[in-house]
């Protein structure tokens, strides 16, 4: 009777072979990444086709997915069988990524409207022409989503069959962790300038520190989890995941964090739907195709109501949807609830819009 009022694993072989496996150092998650080819490698990103599932006819437009920076785009790729990439080609549907890569020194320069203005674009027009499609679904992680979002906004030229956002917080007044930093603003900004400057960025330990404060409470309890969870080898496998993507976490292009700092700690520009990019305002609300919103309920770097907030600023979509799902800002997208909640909500979005018309055709 102790060990279920303890919360403690009752499955006591099968924590003895987890146990063993990990004394071991042998790895209890299958981190194999799902078969893909390069498509076109260019200077600021290389963009990749997944490969069709074995005896399946492909289907449906394809799905552009669009990481964010800092964090590795095998995000979407976390493990097999917890992986959106492995659930979207069993779903017959053609699968592309636009993986950037590394961020150095020598990106320093770059700013949110390279990625607004030219990587997300070219990858959307490589995949359309490669997979001979006439409308691409674009889904962003995070910033990735961030970008998706302006992206659309500023190229209404493009062949654009949807757009989503999972995990894009646009109100940031709403988001906690924001406001306990910017007391350290109004004492250190000064500062921040020209430190993040001299080093070109933010470095990726930095950037890592910043993901593990967001989940705090998780980061610290993990050891207790993995005693409670000791029987339960998927969850083992998806720690085991995780940590693999907190291990690559990249750093930080110096202008654009110096842009997102402005945004975060002074302005929200975010929230109004507009901002300035390559010398012309782009608003939110020129978006023209269906849009859908994907909030973490558990999220604590991107909490719901800042999330949500972008249905009040895509007034011209023709179909705004919302879908809140349990997890964190890495767990919403790719957490093992996802499976059932997230993902399915995503294909069902992407297949009711596979025959939009964009706009870059219907004229």
């Amino acid at each position: 009777m102790a060990l279920p009022q303890l919360g403690l694993p009752r499955r006591l072989a099968t924590v003895r072979s987890n146990l063993g496996d990990k004394v071991a150092r042998r790895p209890i998650a299958d981190l194999r990444p799902m078969p893909r080819d390069i498509v076109e490698q260019r200077p600021s990103f290389t963009l990749y086709r997944y490969s069709a599932a074995p005896g399946v006819t492909v289907r449906g437009r394809p799905v552009l997915l669009v990481p964010p920076l800092a964090a590795p785009a095998l995000a979407f790729d976390l493990r097999r069988t917890c992986s959106l990439v492995e659930y979207l080609v069993q779903q017959c549907r053609p699968v592309y990524l636009a993986d950037y890569g590394p961020v150095s020194f020598a990106h320093r320069g770059l700013g949110i409207e390279h990625w607004v203005d030219s990587v997300v674009p070219a990858a959307v027009e490589i995949t359309a022409e490669h997979s001979g499609a006439t409308g691409v679904h674009v889904a962003g992680w995070s910033l990735g989503g961030i970008f998706t979002m302006f992206m659309a906004a500023a190229h209404p030229e493009l062949p654009l069959a949807s757009v989503t956002a999972v995990a894009s917080p646009f109100d940031l007044r709403q988001v906690p962790l924001l406001a306990l930093a910017r007391p350290v603003d109004r004492v250190a900004g000064t500062l921040i300038g020209p430190a993040y400057r001299a080093m070109g960025g933010v470095p990726a330990p930095l950037t890592r520190l910043g993901f593990q404060v967001s989940s705090l409470d998780k980061y610290l309890t993990k050891p207790l989890a993995m005693a409670r969870h000791a029987d339960d080898r998927d969850f083992l496998a998806q720690l085991e995941a995780v940590d693999r993507f907190m291990a690559g976490m990249y750093a930080y292009p110096g202008r654009t964090f110096g842009q997102l700092y402005h945004v975060v700690m002074r302005t929200n520009e975010f929230a109004s739907g507009t901002m300035e990019l390559g010398g012309r305002t782009v608003e939110l609300s020129k978006i023209d195709v269906p849009v859908l919103v994907v909030a973490g309920m558990n999220d604590t770097l991107a909490p719901r109501a800042s999330v949500e907030h972008l249905l009040d600023l895509v007034t011209g979509s023709p179909d705004a949807q919302l879908v809140q799902a349990p997890g964190g800002h890495l767990g919403v997208l790719t957490g093992r609830a996802a499976r059932r909640t997230t993902w399915p909500a995503l294909e069902n979005f992407l297949t009711r819009h596979d025959h939009f018309v964009p706009a870059a055709d219907a004229g």
